[in-house]
This record gives structure tokens, sequence and C-alpha cells, in this order.
């Protein structure tokens, strides 16, 4: 072969290695001009799949290669949104990880917030405290009732502390903080002159009893019909069973010897009874009703003054 013949072939070759880079330099234009763009599929068995597209919404992506959701999986981006930033496309089973939100228990400080600032204040209240009205019974000789005011009574003062939370000036929460009494209450003194006459029966020994009528379920019946006169609930009662309970045993003629506490409730002296009634050594609904009216009183309920007794002893 002559040098001229070498000279062609070298000439071709170079022609076609030429023609080559030219056209590959014009696929990569034309990509470049047509925004093709590489995207991550993971399919829902984590397989992933790059594939490149012209494509940007999910659907269009997905459909082009030939790609259909199964029953009860999700994709995300959702179908008809463009692909994100990070180019990847996910599909899975059940909820979206981007939808999913993390749980939380809403406060009600927030719930509260939402409707306007909350201001906290400290109120200072002062409310009245009841005094008692104590009878003192003196035997006189002409068999007329006469009443006589010994001590007028007086109404004590207590103190209470509370926390406050306003919106807008609204009052929407109030819990006591602390309490003080100020000034105690005075009682009120009525000393009460005339015959007494008690139905009395005798036994076999020939002592005198009082005379009463009724069984406990009798009165633990009345009791809690006037409970629920007063709004009290039923564990208000039961607590008020618990407390005579330990008091009296719910004994009509209960006497403690010591202090001289009688009857259901354990008045002391027993004559402070008398307010609601003279028959108030015999008669069980007298003694209930004083009970119930000294707890409204001095205790508010009947679970009140059991937890007292349960601290104190006494009530």
């Amino acid at each position: 072969m002559n040098k001229n013949e070498n000279a062609s072939i070298g000439l071709f070759k170079v022609l076609i290695v030429s023609i080559i880079l030219v056209f590959i330099m014009g696929i990569a234009v034309m990509a470049s001009n047509t925004g093709f763009t590489n995207v991550k599929i993971i399919l829902s068995n984590d397989y992933e799949r790059n594939v490149v597209t012209t494509k940007t919404k999910v659907s269009e992506i997905l459909e082009e290669n030939n790609i259909k959701l199964e029953e009860g999986e999700v994709v995300s981006p959702g179908l008809d949104e463009e692909i994100s930033q990070n180019k990847t496309i996910r599909i899975s089973f059940g909820v979206p990880e981007e939808v999913a939100e993390e749980e939380r228990t809403i406060t009600k400080e927030e719930i509260l917030s939402s409707y306007g600032t909350i201001i906290e204040k400290l109120v200072t209240e002062q409310v009245s405290i009841p005094f008692e009205t104590i009878t003192k019974e003196a035997t006189g000789g002409s068999g007329t009732r006469q009443n006589r005011v010994v001590q007028e009574g007086k109404l004590g003062i207590k103190e209470i502390v509370y926390k406050a939370k306003y919106i807008e000036d609204e009052l929407i929460e109030k819990n006591e903080i602390s309490s003080k009494i100020i000034q105690e209450p005075v009682n009120k003194i009525i000393e009460i002159r005339t015959i007494q006459v008690t139905s009395r029966s005798s036994n076999e020994r020939g002592t005198a009893q009082v005379a009463v009528t009724g069984t406990v379920a009798e009165y633990q019946a009345y009791a809690k019909e006037r409970c629920l006169a007063y709004g009290w609930s039923e564990s208000d009662f039961n607590c008020l069973v618990k407390l005579w309970n330990r008091e009296s045993g719910w004994r009509v003629t209960a006497c403690n010897r010591s202090s001289g506490a009688y009857g259901i409730p354990q008045a002391l002296p027993a004559s402070k009874m008398a307010s609601a009634g003279s028959d108030y050594k015999t008669n069980y609904k007298t003694q209930i009703n004083w009970g119930l009216g000294y707890i409204k009183a001095r205790y508010g309920t009947p679970s009140n003054a059991w937890n007292h007794s349960q601290r104190k002893g006494w009530y």
C-alpha cells in the first residue's frame, strides 16, 4: 500500500470520529434544551429506580415508567403535585411520611390563649363565718316560758386568697391558695326558763328512761332526704353516715359521759339543739335537722366535716 492510500484511510478515520463527536454533543445539547431530569423512584418494597424524564408532575412520571399504584399504596409527593426538590418519589403503604404529624396533647392554656390574653391575679376576699346559737335551760317555778338573750351573736371574718385567671376582664378560673381567720365568731346565747315535761317509761329496775321511737335505718333514710334537700351528693351522705357512726352510732340518746355531748350529732351542750325544737332529747328528726344545719354553717358539706374529723378527731 502506497503512502497516498495510507493518508486517505487516516483522513477517513478522522472524519468518522469527528462525526461521532458532533452527534454526541448534539444529543447533550438537545437533552439540555429539552429539560431532562434524573428522578429516583422508591417503590413500596424499597426497590429503587432511577429514571430520566422531562416530566415534572408525579402522576405523569409514574405513567411514563408504567408504574401503577396498588390498593393501599400512597405516593409522596401526591399524584397531582410536582416532584420535590430532592427529585425523589416514594411509594409506600399507609400515610405519607411528610403528611403524618406527631400527635400531642393540647393544653387548657393553649385553648384559652386562642381567645385572648390570660391574666393571672391574686385576689383577696373576706367572707363571713356564721355564729352558733346556744341555749341554756334554767328551771323556773312559774311554769311560764321565758327566753332571754344573754349574749348577742357576732359573725366571724375569714380572709381567703385566690389565684384568679381572667380573659378580657372576665373571670374564667379561681383557685383558693390560702385562708386565715381574721375574727372568730361570737356565739349567741339564749337562756330559756321553762318547766320541762319529758315523756318517760320505766325499765324493769324502775330507772327512768327517755322514750325514743324509730330505728337507725329510719334515721338514716330521713337524713338522706334532708341531704338531698340541701343539694348534697350521695358521697356527702356517705360521709355523714361515717361521721355520725363514729360520734354516736346514730343513737338518739347517746351521751358522752366525759363531755356531755348528746344525741345523734353529739351536740355540746345538748341544749344547742333546742333551736331546732324543744323535743331535741327524744326526736331524731329534730336532732338531724340541727346537726345538718350545724354542718352546713360550719363546714359547707358533710364531706368537709368528715375530712376535718379525720384530721382533728372532732368536728
